[in-house]
């Protein structure tokens, strides 16, 4: 989320593990956070610890009320009720919220959101199994669909790129893929540049096409 974002604050609908989670992680990030949750129980639980309201967003009233059209960004992280997922983000369609963030359930699920006019919509728990899919037995350590395909993951680097430096790889040429920093066991993350050189027990973080990104991992 971008700067401008984050001097706005972000709206976050739905404390359950989704939602709080995120909202909890925001807070610590120091970007302006309200939490909105109609079951009194989660808002008595999460009081304490973040700025939350009891509402029930499906209302647009409720929405004026607690000035949610000042926000640059929501999260609507209400998944059970795909009623209440559609009416929540509707409304804020409606208000002209910049950036509408939306959890999904399922890919009808994710369509109905984007058509109705969600900017992202995200499927934790297909996100999650696309993530491990990708780690187990193979070079891929982490993976993060972006948008669109535009993938960055963290993965061990292939024998042909051991000891030699990117300038000299030119792997953005030769596999369409870029490293954007390297990790050294014992020394701080380091942006990558054109002298950097990746040695066998390197971590790389890379970006570009998942699925040149997925070539590039098989490489031995």
């Amino acid at each position: 989320m971008a700067n401008e974002t984050q001097d706005q604050g972000v709206l976050v609908i739905g404390l359950g593990r989704f939602g709080s989670a995120l909202a909890d992680t925001l807070d610590l990030m120091d970007v302006e956070v309200l939490a909105v949750e109609r079951d009194p129980d989660l808002v008595e639980r999460w009081s304490a610890r973040l700025p939350v309201v009891e509402a029930d967003a499906t209302d647009p009233r409720a929405l004026e009320q607690i000035g949610a059209k000042d926000f640059g960004a929501a999260v609507v992280g209400v998944g059970t009720s795909l009623e209440a997922s559609v009416l929540i983000t509707g409304n804020l369609v409606d208000i002209g919220i910049k950036e509408i963030w939306a959890k999904a359930t399922t890919t009808e699920h994710q369509r109905i959101l984007e058509r109705i006019g969600a900017h992202h919509v995200v499927l934790p728990e297909a996100d999650a199994g696309a993530r491990v899919a990708h780690s187990v037995g193979g070079k891929m350590l982490d993976y993060i669909e972006v948008e669109d395909g535009f993938t960055i993951v963290k993965m061990r680097p292939p024998k042909e790129t051991h000891n030699f430096t990117l300038s000299e790889l030119d792997l953005r040429n030769k596999y369409g893929i870029q490293v954007i920093g390297v990790k050294t066991p014992g020394e701080d993350f380091e942006y990558a540049g054109r002298d950097t050189t990746i040695r066998p027990d390197d971590l790389l973080v890379v970006a570009g096409d998942g699925e040149l990104l997925e070539r590039f991992s098989q490489r031995p």
